[in-house]
């Protein structure tokens, strides 16, 4: 069998394998690029606030949620909010003395007004549910790990399928672009380099371009093949952003670390606990954050504390800073952050924009390049775009796909019917 016989078949059954999944990327994506917008405008009554003042302290807030809810303890803190924006905390169980096990929460976000403490609202993020609740935060899991629950004390299983599919998608990116060049053509005579180069440009330029005039089908393949080719830079950066997002611990660190050298943060040299078994910190809120200020002081970072989340999970604290605003939607890498040790106070380590050996800088870039957050709001127009376009690429494969199988078998029937003649005709009587 020739390479380019073996490449079309990979090309095909790659695609297969991955249209499905691809499609519901593609279009959930192009959605949540803008998350955030689209969460406030369907859920007004929980992102809006008409109150005006002083905000209250944000840790005042905090035991103001967890006398409302004594099963609850509070692991995300807003600590900056917008003018006329509500602030959302997030929860996790505490662990019931009766059973040793978690407490059943319906909910795990809390939606406060930052001047009254009123509670506006809770939802549970990522619940499987379509209504204007639960529809963004539905849509933004689905996008990256199918909602595959937990199995056998594993909540991974989602990420890795959907790794998994980035890694061939990845393959099937250079397989793509290979099977668009032109041929060999057998039995010319040598050309000079620059003729041959034109020559060779004027038969792969049909591969760039869509024949509205043509054929449903050779529409369809034209628009499949010349979109490939259009965004193949962006769809690669995709695929790669997504499996070093998906499979950051099992591919990424380790293929990123044989060419650089990568600084860990203690998430990564932190065994997790069990999911059952969340730890308190021994550390305050209020003493973190006052720690973290001062070494923040110190560095002198100007950004104020934006964000506290405490990983009861790591008995780590990471405190994120930024100005209101700056935690959605803003261009680079992301804020500045700190760890420190919710058991003694310490500064673990630090994760500073653009700063760190080459590999810190590649997996830095990952997220914001995979949502497009890198650029701002051209970039997100464009990801969100992207999302579309691959959802168009995997719609017109399994179109390819079907009409040349449709194909093969009218093909066969003559035949087949021939030769069930043939057999009729030489029965005896």
């Amino acid at each position: 069998m020739r390479t380019r016989s073996i490449f079309v078949l990979l090309h095909r059954w790659f695609g297969l394998t991955m249209a499905g999944f691809l499609f519901v990327a593609g279009l959930t994506g192009a959605v949540i690029s803008w998350d955030h917008e689209l969460d406030e405008w369907l859920n007004p009554d929980l992102s809006h606030v008409t109150s005006r003042g002083p905000y209250l302290p944000p840790l005042s807030l905090v035991t103001r949620l967890e006398q409302d809810d004594p099963r609850a303890y509070v692991t995300f803190v807003p600590l900056v909010a917008e003018k006329g924006e509500a602030v959302s905390f997030f929860v996790y169980p505490k662990v019931d003395p009766a059973t040793g096990k978690p407490y059943e929460l319906a909910y795990t976000q809390v939606f406060v007004d930052p001047v009254t403490g009123e509670i506006l609202g809770r939802r549970k993020w990522g619940k499987p549910a379509l209504d204007r609740r639960h529809l963004l935060p539905f849509l933004y899991k689905l996008h990256y790990s199918l909602h595959i629950p937990m199995m056998w004390g594993i909540d991974r299983w989602g990420l890795w399928l959907m790794g998994g599919i980035a890694l061939i998608w990845i393959v099937d990116c250079f397989i793509g672009f290979y099977l668009t060049l032109p041929g060999p053509q057998a039995g010319r005579q040598a050309a000079p380099k620059l003729a041959a180069a034109r020559g060779w440009w004027q038969r792969w330029r049909p591969a760039w371009q869509i024949k509205w005039r043509g054929s449903s089908y050779r529409i369809n393949f034209d628009i499949h093949r010349a979109f490939g080719l259009w965004f193949w830079i962006f769809l690669l950066i995709l695929a790669v952003s997504s499996a070093s997002l998906n499979l950051y611990r099992e591919v990424a660190q380790p293929i990123v670390n044989t060419v650089s050298t990568i600084t860990p943060t203690p998430f990564d040299t932190r065994k997790p606990r069990p999911f059952d078994q969340p730890s308190e910190p021994a550390v305050s809120y209020a003493a973190a954050l006052n720690l973290a200020e001062a070494e923040a002081a110190r560095r002198g970072w100007a950004e104020p504390p934006g964000s506290l989340f405490y990983s009861v999970l790591h008995d780590v604290y990471q405190i994120a800073f930024f100005a209101p605003g700056g935690d959605h939607g803003a261009a680079g890498v992301g804020p500045a952050e700190l760890y420190i040790d919710g058991r003694d106070g310490r500064i673990l380590g630090d994760r500073v924009p653009w700063v760190g050996t080459g590999g810190d800088l590649f997996l830095q870039i990952q997220f914001p390049l995979h949502s497009g957050r890198i650029a701002g709001l051209p970039g997100r127009i464009l990801i969100s775009f992207m999302g579309l376009a691959v959802a168009a690429l995997s719609v017109t494969g399994v179109v390819i796909w079907w009409r040349k199988r449709a194909a093969q078998r009218m093909r066969r029937r003559p035949a087949r019917q021939g030769a069930g003649a043939a057999s009729g005709r030489l029965r005896p009587m």
